[in-house]
């Protein structure tokens, strides 16, 4: 930008000087044919500087050689002899911008040529009368020039000293971030680590029943590893060096995410979550899925922390474009809200909405930055409305590809019947809420095109009853509660009565009452609306797919003893076979000896790195004719790991803490053929 700005102010004087020259030249009847040489190269000037046609450093050469002509032309006249000293110092003056010493060199050489042919000319021509007043103004003009001479080559070498100075800070800098680099995945490593082991040994501790300390721990445990992933993405968006993934994801899958996420969140002030899916957006999206679980993370987090009462309101839908769809992705709270300034903040850095140290609220006060780095770095948009007291919305807006346009929920061919959604209005502490659920039911309804009908009062739904053929009736736990053997003998009658409820509630065991657990979303809905009361399982994370991993022979590579306890622990409740080494070479000798399916790695070993090993297992492989699965399973999740993982080599990549459903959705990727388990029916 500065060379463009430098290279057309050096234009412009040159065009002002040249169009002062023609109009002299034609005043005092100079040589004819020069003008128009002139005002042809004054339009080539333009022409290659709008053209950027050729080279920036070619381009300076032309603009100087076309000044100097020009210049010996204006000088060699009579006439100039006491004006030429003026002019050269101009020319000086202008193409020191352009920072080049040579420059100034050949023009004051041009002086030194104009200076003697001047002097020629008044001798032979006595037009100047050398007395002591013309010999000391021609003193002065030299010596004039000779200042602005060594003026502009002090300023010309102070400018290369100084662009010397700025790249060898920008080197020093790109080094630094090199280094910064090296440091977060050292500090990922060394930290992950033994948050790793806390959470696989609380794991472990929770299923046999070591009782409430485990889940405070490992609650502990998650937190903390959220909060070193937000410092890496911070440090990666401040920099911005975020590295984006591009895999298919579901989008189901995406809310399934969210809703197990609020259901392990303290939630101790009974906030509300209401998740509305558009069924109409596409099945099947590709980008980076984990980042946008991340950005849909820290909102609903942000909206649990600053809302007291009432609930957080969840809305996923997409809006066509031209290379795909839209993902927007909005999150609306009940709570204390941000005022325009606090608003405008959230965008430049950390922010905080209380930072007093007695603070509430938790968290580092990185959330809406990272979203906003994400967001920005996958080519979208973020918009926060918001009031004080009013509660805040923020919606993300990215684009995504489709592979796969159906819609994500859809109602079976075989359905049929009326739908009542039974809400009393009065339950509610903060009426926003009711709207939430008003909302989400109204567009469920709209995108799979079936009438709903809103009931306050039993009555209204015996009245509907009368009309209607009820075959569906959604609810929550306190209008159950209520009145529970009323919708225990509907569902005896044949019609599905769907409670959304917290994990602790039960149904009259006689009945046929279906529970959704809070919060509540499309697809259960979608579930039972399609499949009535055979819809056993109505929570996406109970019901997923699982691999059917029994019998699985696993080498676990990694030189913590803990971590291999933890890998040990975990890996064996899936059936399989594990065995363990601590380095990679005690890996190889074993893989020698033994018959394996797959091998976890871990990256950062001493002597030999997963890498490393992973290669020589590969080679040992194929001399010995073996099929092996190799697996990264690390501590390093700096952006960009993965891919780097997966170009060294291996099949998948698994980060520490080991997170469950990673490492179910990374099984079922690599092993496509060991089939699939319900989740919780134990086989």
């Amino acid at each position: 930008m500065e060379k463009t700005r430098n290279e057309r102010f050096v234009i412009l004087l040159v065009s002002l000087a040249c169009i002062g020259l023609t109009v002299e030249s034609a005043i005092l009847g100079w040589e004819f044919w020069v003008p128009p040489l002139i005002i042809i190269g004054t339009i080539s000037l333009w022409a290659m500087n709008i053209l950027e046609k050729p080279d920036y450093s070619v381009r300076n050469i032309y603009y100087f050689a076309f000044t100097a002509l020009t210049l010996f032309f204006y000088g060699v006249h009579e006439t100039s002899f006491f004006d030429v000293s003026i002019v050269i110092s101009l020319v000086m003056v202008a193409f020191s911008v352009l920072g080049h010493i040579y420059i100034m060199n050949i023009t004051l050489v041009e002086y030194a040529a104009i200076l003697c042919i001047q002097f020629t000319l008044a001798i032979r021509h006595k037009t100047v009368e050398f007395d002591m007043l013309n010999v000391s103004r021609i003193i002065l003009h030299i010596v004039s020039v000779m200042i602005v001479y060594f003026c502009c080559v002090r300023f010309i070498r102070e400018k290369l000293e100084s662009i010397r100075s700025d790249r060898e800070k920008d080197e020093q800098i790109e080094a630094f971030d090199e280094d910064m680099e090296d440091f977060l995945s050292n500090i990922s490593h060394e930290l992950r680590t033994p948050v790793n082991v806390v959470n696989g040994m609380s794991d472990l501790m929770l299923k046999r029943r070591a009782g409430y300390e485990a889940g405070v721990i490992k609650d502990a445990g998650i937190r903390l590893a959220h909060q070193i992933e937000d410092i890496q993405d911070y440090t990666e968006c401040k920099r911005q060096k975020v590295i984006l993934e591009n895999e298919k994801y579901m989008s189901t899958s995406l809310v399934n995410d969210l809703v197990t996420s609020f259901r392990l969140m303290d939630n101790n002030r009974k906030l509300e979550m209401v998740v509305d899916l558009d069924p109409g957006v596409p099945s099947l999206l590709m980008g980076d899925v984990k980042k946008i679980h991340k950005i849909l993370r820290h909102l609903v987090e942000n909206g649990i922390k600053f809302t007291r009462q009432g609930g957080i309101f969840v809305r996923v839908y997409a809006e066509k474009s031209e290379d795909g769809v839209n993902l927007c992705l909005e999150v609306t709270d009940t709570g204390t809200g941000m005022d325009r300034r606090a608003t405008q903040s959230v965008a430049e850095g950390m922010y905080q909405g209380n930072k007093k140290r007695n603070r509430s609220s938790g968290g580092i006060g990185l959330g809406l930055f990272i979203v906003y780095g994400f967001a920005h770095s996958m080519g979208g948009f973020v918009k926060i409305e918001s009031d004080r007291k009013n509660g805040t919305l923020v919606r993300v807006t990215l684009p995504q590809k489709v592979a796969d346009p159906a819609p994500c929920l859809s109602l079976s061919d075989s359905y049929s019947g009326d739908i009542i959604f039974y809400v009393r209005p009065d339950k509610y502490k903060v009426p926003r809420v009711r709207d939430f659920y008003r909302k989400m039911a109204a567009s469920l309804a709209s995108g799979i095109h079936v009438p709903l009908y809103s009931a306050e009062r039993i009555k209204d739904i015996e009245r509907f009853r009368e009309k209607l053929d009820v075959k569906y009736i959604f609810t929550g736990q306190e209008e159950y509660e209520e009145n529970p053997e009323y919708f225990d003998n509907l569902s005896k009658d044949g019609i599905v009565v769907a409670v959304s409820a917290s994990p602790d509630f039960r149904s009259d065991k006689a009945g046929r009452v279906m529970v959704i657990p809070k919060p509540i979303y499309a697809y259960p809905v979608i579930r039972i609306l399609n499949e009535g009361q055979k819809a056993e399982y109505t929570g996406l994370s109970e019901d997923a797919a699982k691999p059917a991993l029994s019998g699985v022979r696993a080498l676990v590579v990694d030189d913590e003893p803990m971590n291999l306890v933890v890998a040990t622990g975990l890996f064996s409740d899936y059936e399989m076979i594990i065995d363990t080494a601590d380095s990679g070479k005690e890996a190889i000798a074993k893989f020698r000896k033994n018959d394996y399916d797959i091998v976890f790695l871990d990256h950062m070993m001493p002597e030999m790195d997963g890498v490393e090993a992973m290669k020589r297992i590969r080679a040992e492989a194929a001399d010995l004719k073996k099929d092996i699965i190799v697996v990264a399973l690390t501590a390093n999740a700096v952006s960009g790991a993965r891919e780097m993982f997966m170009r060294e080599g291996f099949d998948g990549f698994i980060a520490k803490p080991i997170n469950t459903a990673d490492f179910e959705r990374v099984m079922l990727k690599i092993l496509p053929g060991r089939g699939l388990v319900r989740g919780g029916d134990g086989s």
